[in-house]
């Protein structure tokens, strides 16, 4: 099969080389892209009247039979023509003839690769968008059945001090919210058209790139040829959103693999995100969660790749830009699926809400509140923190804890102590008394909520 790149050439590459420098495998996922890219590039050589309406309008019949031929899975795509482009560009041949050649006038591989980049990730990081207000709305939905349920909040994985359980899913509606926004501001960058700048120079031709950027939907076009073509920024910021999105949900999923341990029993996650043993009868594991926590990994790794990649390239085009698809496909595909199952599993949690109230009632993490009533009695607080401590470390060694302390023993450490300390010691006053902003106190969490709910909503009619 004749290369539509080979006059330059005299020989010939045996098979495995060809299959080497190949991108076909994975490009062809850009095979939408590359079809829309096409018709805009030959509207505009219309447009301009680089190409007559005759000719323009045969290479619009043909590649409009492509885009139906793809739409019903009926192109077959070869390691002989390399790469997308070149595939679509044979399929067009075949379509019309020798005015198929006329299409690539006035444009390189280099550029159309870039803009089909951008076209991809713009439509997916929209639908990864989309995909993040979801599991943002499961989290509220589930806080705001779950405001008075009371749990440990931790620091160095130890008991801290009562928090509301919807505090915490809070925590990481928060962390989410600031991914979409992130996302958000990656999409000014993806939202860019590359396309007329050609190999690196741009061209002879009259072309008319924001025509052809209009007809695409960009917003905006890279103002430097040579910038247009080797900027891969858009992808390693796409990709470093990724990565610190699936950090938010790992850790998450870290927590949820603990909670539905047997020490801990705080949830129980539905069958449907869970699978048993092929030996152990009685286990339920949470592998989706665990995958998701796995697959953080991966997204790591392919922003690490490309970054590797990038480090010591000489503008413009090199082939080994080739190396910056499959980590982005593998990264769309990854956080696009990871989202999907991290709603179902939080929106079909069960929480054991009993559980976690009692595992608060059986520790000192409510330390803290007997060091501020002290305080608040005019005791300096690091005094009062000494207080405690050795108070703590005495319960300890006689097995009780700080409620089972009598009156009598309190006022003999101190005679500011009544007996009002006693309500001050449980649990709910100790999370309902936390009314600072943006604090864990009933009041303060539904706040949180009510206002969470006003963006979503304020979002969804954008």
């Amino acid at each position: 099969m004749k290369k539509l790149w080979g006059g330059r050439f005299d020989g010939k590459n045996e098979d495995w080389i060809d299959a080497f420098g190949a991108s076909i495998s994975f490009d062809q996922a850009l095979a939408k892209q590359d079809i829309l890219g096409s018709l805009a590039h030959v509207k505009m050589l219309m447009h301009t009247k680089i190409l007559s309406q005759s000719d323009g309008e045969a290479i619009i019949t043909g590649l409009k039979t492509i885009q139906q031929k793809l739409a019903n899975n009926e192109l077959e795509f070869t390691i002989q023509n390399e790469d997308i482009h070149l595939n679509i560009e044979s399929y067009l041949h075949d379509e019309i003839g020798p005015v198929a050649g006329k299409l690539h006038t006035g444009r390189s591989r280099n550029d159309q690769v870039a803009t089909d980049m951008h076209l991809y990730l713009k439509e997916h990081v929209l639908e990864i968008i989309e995909k993040v207000r979801e599991l943002r709305t499961v989290l509220v939905e589930k806080a705001t059945e779950n405001i008075e349920t009371i749990m440990p909040g931790y620091t160095h994985l130890q008991h801290a001090q009562p928090i509301s359980f919807a505090h915490h899913l809070m925590a990481y509606y928060q962390m989410l919210t600031r991914d979409e926004q992130r996302l958000t501001e990656n999409l000014q960058r993806i939202d860019c058209s590359p396309l007329g700048a050609a190999a690196l120079a741009g061209t002879t031709f009259p072309i008319d790139r924001e025509f052809s950027a209009n007809e695409l939907g960009f917003s905006s076009i890279y103002a430097n040829s040579l910038d247009a073509v080797s900027d891969r920024d858009f992808i390693l910021e796409f990709l470093s959103n990724s990565s610190i999105l699936m950090m938010h949900l790992s850790r998450f999923c870290e927590e949820l693999i603990l909670w539905c341990s047997h020490e801990f029993q705080f949830v129980q996650l539905s069958d449907t995100f869970s699978t048993g043993s092929s030996i152990m009868p009685q286990k339920k594991n949470p592998d989706m969660a665990e995958l998701i926590r796995g697959k953080t990994g991966r997204v790591y790794g392919d922003l690490f790749g490309l970054l590797t990649v990038m480090k010591g390239l000489p503008l413009a085009y090199n082939k080994d830009f080739q190396e910056d698809k499959e980590g982005m496909f593998d990264t769309v595909e990854t956080v696009s699926k990871s989202l999907s199952i991290m709603s179902g599993m939080i929106a079909t949690m069960q929480v054991n809400q009993q559980h976690m109230l009692e595992s608060t009632e059986k520790d000192f993490s409510n330390a803290t509140e007997l060091a501020d009533y002290l305080a608040n009695k005019g005791i300096p607080f690091r005094e009062a923190h000494e207080i405690v401590g050795k108070l703590v470390f005495s319960c300890i060694q006689r097995g009780i804890y700080l409620q089972d302390v009598s009156l009598d023993e309190y006022q003999a450490i101190t005679p500011v102590i009544t007996s009002d300390l006693y309500e001050k010691l449980t649990s709910k006053a100790a999370v309902q008394n936390r009314h600072s902003l943006g604090g864990t106190g009933f009041e303060q969490v539904e706040k949180q909520i009510i206002n969470a709910k006003k963006i979503l909503q304020k979002e969804a009619s954008r």
